[in-house]
């Protein structure tokens, strides 16, 4: 657990290779709810490569002074990631 927003990532090693490597991140909002938008990679054991960059929204609730994770979205390809674009502009016209 994470008990500062720096520090929370969602990095994931398993027998010393990076599985999820963290690429970029957007703090989205701040406080007792934190949300986090991160662009990540994911390893790929058959190419033995990382595999194309990936999105997810996550949300973090502080108790007792530690970020728990509470809540994920992913978005699955480059399209679906336009279209949420698309949206939120038309909506914020």
């Amino acid at each position: 657990m994470a008990s500062d927003i720096d520090d929370i990532s969602i990095n994931y090693e398993e027998d010393g290779v990076m599985i999820v490597k963290e690429l970029d991140r957007a703090v989205l909002s701040k406080g007792a709810w934190t949300t986090i938008l991160f662009r990540f990679q994911q390893w790929d054991r058959r190419k033995e490569e990382y595999g194309p960059d990936k999105y997810t929204i996550r949300r973090y609730q502080k108790r007792s002074g530690e970020y728990i994770p509470k809540s994920k979205f992913n978005i699955s390809s480059p399209d679906q990631a336009k279209k949420i674009i698309d949206a939120l502009e038309g909506w914020l016209k």
